[in-house]
């Protein structure tokens, strides 16, 4: 028993030496500033054809790349970004419960026949909006101006 597990991890220990991560590798041509984006992290992307995509991407082969069943080939993306499910979660979270007490800071307002309920209620409306779609402040990458696209290998 003892040698299968000194086998087992072992083999798991050179599996993760030789293991190989492959990215996207996003290029300024004016600066030559490189930025890569790991494989199964969350990417929003907009394609040429106005198509918006968003979630975990896996990396095909040299040029094209597979989100959600969606295989799409870099130079047919318009625009790429990462997109953090934590800050997701943590901005329309906020929004949700600072437009609910609002509303309801509004409606006990309105009953007390004040005038700005109104106000009130209308920023309650535009915070739980905003909620629906979370922002997202990441850095966007442009292929029409200085970025190039490609897939790199990283090496562990």
């Amino acid at each position: 028993m003892k040698k299968v597990a000194i086998l087992f991890f072992s083999l798991f220990f050179i599996t993760q030496i030789f293991s190989q991560n492959k990215a996207i590798k996003i290029t300024n041509t004016s600066s030559k500033k490189e930025k890569e984006i790991k494989e199964n992290k969350r990417v929003k992307i907009k394609t040429i054809n106005g198509q918006e995509i968003s979630g975990r991407f896996k990396v095909k082969n040299d040029n094209t790349i597979v989100i959600k069943n969606n295989l799409i080939r870099l130079h047919n993306i318009l625009e790429i970004k990462r997109d953090s499910l934590f800050i997701a979660i943590l901005t329309s979270t906020f929004f949700v419960y600072l437009g609910t007490g609002f509303a309801i800071y509004a409606l006990f307002s309105g009953l007390l026949v004040n005038p700005s309920a109104l106000l009130l209620a209308m920023l309650a409306a535009a915070l739980i909006y905003i909620s629906m779609d979370s922002p997202n402040l990441q850095k966007k990458y442009k292929n029409d101006s200085n970025w190039t696209f490609s897939t790199t290998t990283i090496y562990k």
